[in-house]
């Protein structure tokens, strides 16, 4: 496992749409571990393919077992149902030392491949329905900057929650 360097905003790899993942590869596994490793490192509960540097549809996302939910691998994510509503503060390991308020689901019903390149359907409330959200996002070059309501906020470092 390695630490990766974390793309920031201006960076164009942020703003393209990820390509669909066909199989799971040794180099694909190795950098999925990479992503939680740098992840960690970084203090985030959540991080994209394309926030490392590569353009496939793949998140991993660990909340914390507190918040209901420990280390997830997504592939090929896709929201297929969403309801309710919530406002909060969301930051991101690709814009250090900022955060700002979005509007997001309040639930989420996600459809992905795990691992394994197996089906799954993941159930996310709360935190981790906008972590789904956040992730998924950027595997379609969005950046939650492009939906702050209001101005975004200096943060200090690791006060900002990584989405």
């Amino acid at each position: 496992m390695a630490l990766r360097t974390v793309r920031e905003i201006g960076d164009p790899i942020l703003t393209k749409k990820c390509k669909e993942v066909k199989e799971m590869t040794p180099r694909l596994k190795s950098m999925i571990d990479d992503m939680f490793e740098t992840m960690y490192a970084y203090d985030g509960v959540g991080l994209a393919a394309p926030q490392v540097g590569v353009l496939k549809r793949v998140v991993v996302i660990d909340i914390g077992e507190e918040n209901g939910s420990g280390p997830l691998t997504l592939i090929n994510p896709v929201v297929t149902e969403q309801s309710g509503e919530q406002t909060g503060s969301e930051g991101c390991l690709s814009v250090p030392g900022k955060a700002g308020d979005v509007t997001r689901p309040m639930e989420v019903t996600v459809e992905a491949l795990n691992e394994n390149m197996e089906p799954i359907t993941i159930h996310g409330k709360e935190l981790l329905a906008r972590a789904l959200c956040h992730e998924i996002d950027h595997l379609d070059g969005k950046l939650y900057v492009d939906l702050v309501e209001g101005e975004l906020k200096d943060v200090e470092p690791g006060e900002e929650e990584e989405q």
